[in-house]
């Protein structure tokens, strides 16, 4: 049985379930949030260990995820611009080795606003700046933004499948193309460690940003979760084992992943019946079908809020019957 059919099964009784948790297992994964010191005297951006040699920067834009090594550190997304000094000085705090590798997960400006200097700042075994990896949707989305992406801070270390995989300190790499924001998104599971950094796939903070401009779909949000689901697996009672961390937002486990899901999946077919019955944007945005999610997910204005969700969704499934 595979992890999101288990969960599936595992969801009519986790009211229940979610009783009987034992205190130590819910102090096992608070732990690992309680552990964010500040980084030296550097500024806002914060430390986690979350498991084996993966440590996640908070506060650098999106969510930043480092491995380090003996082979040097490899690197998920890149952080906002303004953020570079505070997130190099995090990263020599944990490793002196060289950056090795560099993922881009998405193609915002907070995932990706320090690519260049991240290279540069880098060597591979060769001599060259780090590779940029990405799947070869997304340097092609880059070029066709409002502002184009320089072609120095571009990934050209590209992949056309659906997962890429690799071998780096010790722990097997596998990136998997994921549908969701945009259609050249990726989320990276280093399983030894038994991480997975979800970039925009998966957020504890707002709603999902579904970039229907740059080939981001519902389905493909729900698929790229579903395959997080696939490969995550608790430890006790649902809590802890593989750790996910969201491209925006604290780090989480199979279960918080499980709720972000079912919020998109009953939303879409919230909205898809509605298209059904002929309502327009207008109408289904005074039907509040995200109600039972607002206070948890809405955003107070931007990508992340119940009108963008919605109006995102919308568009998206009425592309779908053209």
């Amino acid at each position: 049985m595979t992890g999101f059919a288990r969960f599936v099964r595992f969801a009519g009784f986790a009211g229940f379930a979610v009783l009987g948790v034992t205190l130590a297992a819910q102090e096992q994964f608070i732990d690992v949030n309680r552990g964010i010191k500040e980084v030296g005297t550097h500024g806002p951006v914060h430390t986690i260990h979350v498991a084996g040699g993966v440590h996640a920067l908070i506060g650098g834009g999106a969510n930043v995820v480092i491995s380090v090594g003996e082979e040097g550190v490899f690197v998920v997304d890149t952080g906002a611009a303004a953020q570079w000094d505070n997130i190099i000085a995090a990263i020599r705090e944990l490793s002196n080795k060289p950056i090795r590798w560099i993922v881009n997960t998405t193609l915002d400006a907070d995932h990706i606003g320090n690519n260049e200097k991240m290279s540069n700042a880098g060597r591979t075994v060769n001599g060259n700046p780090t590779a940029i990896i990405s799947h070869e949707k997304l340097p092609i989305r880059m070029i066709k933004l409002p502002v184009p992406v320089p072609v120095t801070a571009r990934p050209v270390n590209t992949f056309f499948g659906d997962q890429r995989d690799l071998h780096f300190n010790d722990n097997p790499v596998f990136i998997y193309r994921s549908l969701s924001h945009t259609d050249g998104d990726v989320f990276v599971h280093f399983r030894q460690a038994d991480v997975i950094a979800a970039g925009d796939t998966f957020q504890t903070t707002t709603y999902p940003n579904i970039d229907v401009a740059n080939g981001g779909t519902t389905q493909g949000y729900i698929d790229g979760l579903e395959r997080i689901l696939d490969l995550a697996v608790p430890k006790h009672l649902e809590e802890g084992g593989t750790y996910i961390v969201p491209g925006h937002g604290r780090i989480s486990d199979e279960a918080d992943v499980l709720e972000y899901h079912d919020m998109i999946f009953i939303v879409r077919d919230r909205i898809r019946d509605a298209i059904k019955r002929g309502m327009t944007l207008d109408q289904v945005k005074a039907a509040r079908f995200t109600r039972d999610y607002d206070a948890r997910y809405a955003a107070p204005s931007g990508p992340g809020s119940t009108a963008n969700f919605v109006e995102s969704v919308y568009r998206d499934l009425n592309r779908d019957k053209k």
